[in-house]
């Protein structure tokens, strides 16, 4: 039995299934809420644009259930079938979190600047690093000669290199998530999109939405011990 799975993956990857199943009930139970003032998420993400004197963001309708997100490098703020034409209070949370994105840009905040950075190399590392270091691994498992076993080691230090990159820009992507999500709740709470109670469920699903990426970045943090644990106890041998 491999404990490196059970110890450093398994628990990471249950906690991701809740959360996703979390974000899902939540979601639905606030998309049920209307919003006193009526508004969409798609009105609610341009007035709050306005109120933090953003004017060169377009707001895009783009399909899909929670498939909404911010292009930095467009300036497209994409908010989803779910999202853009709601007048719920999930829908608006939502487009609040991601108007919160567009924010950060404007701001210059300094996590974002660095994940978008990191986009190249982690969609190398997260595609190719993992295969790699298996690879490595088993080929030095059977390599007869210091040759063979140097280059199954070289092959699986660059793997696990490529997914270290990968594992770093789920970490950074915490603070930006979170952030957004902070900023969020002050601006709905700043322009009075919604009132206190409302305020409340749009936390329960912004918080549901968070603990997805900390699911995710433990999952991938986990996957990387494992492969580097893997490698070690090959080395010893």
């Amino acid at each position: 039995m491999d404990y490196t799975y059970l110890v450093f993956v398994l628990p990471a990857v249950i906690l991701s299934m809740a959360a996703s199943y979390m974000v899902k009930q939540r979601f639905a139970r606030y998309n049920q809420v209307l919003s006193k003032k009526g508004i969409s998420g798609a009105q609610a993400a341009e007035l709050l644009l306005r109120a933090n004197a953003i004017s060169d963001v377009r707001i895009a309708h783009t399909a899909g259930q929670l498939t909404d997100n911010y292009n930095p490098g467009t300036k497209i703020l994409n908010l989803s079938d779910s999202t853009f034409a709601s007048t719920s209070i999930a829908a608006i949370g939502v487009a609040a979190h991601e108007t919160g994105h567009a924010i950060q840009h404007k701001v210059g905040y300094g996590p974002l600047a660095l994940r978008s950075t990191l986009v190249p190399v982690a969609n190398i590392g997260s595609r190719f690093g993992p295969t790699m270091a298996i690879l490595g691994i088993i080929f030095g498992a059977s390599a007869q000669s210091q040759g063979m076993l140097g280059l199954a080691q070289l092959i699986t230090d660059i793997g696990l290199l490529l997914f270290a990159a990968a594992v770093l820009f789920y970490i950074v992507t915490l603070p930006v998530e979170f952030n957004a999500s902070r900023r969020a709740m002050n601006i709905l709470r700043e322009t009075g999109t919604l009132d206190a109670e409302e305020l409340s469920g749009v936390r329960k699903v912004l918080w549901a939405a968070a603990m997805t990426y900390v699911a995710s970045a433990l999952t991938a943090i986990g996957n990387l011990l494992r492969l580097i644990i893997l490698s070690n106890r090959r080395n010893r041998r």
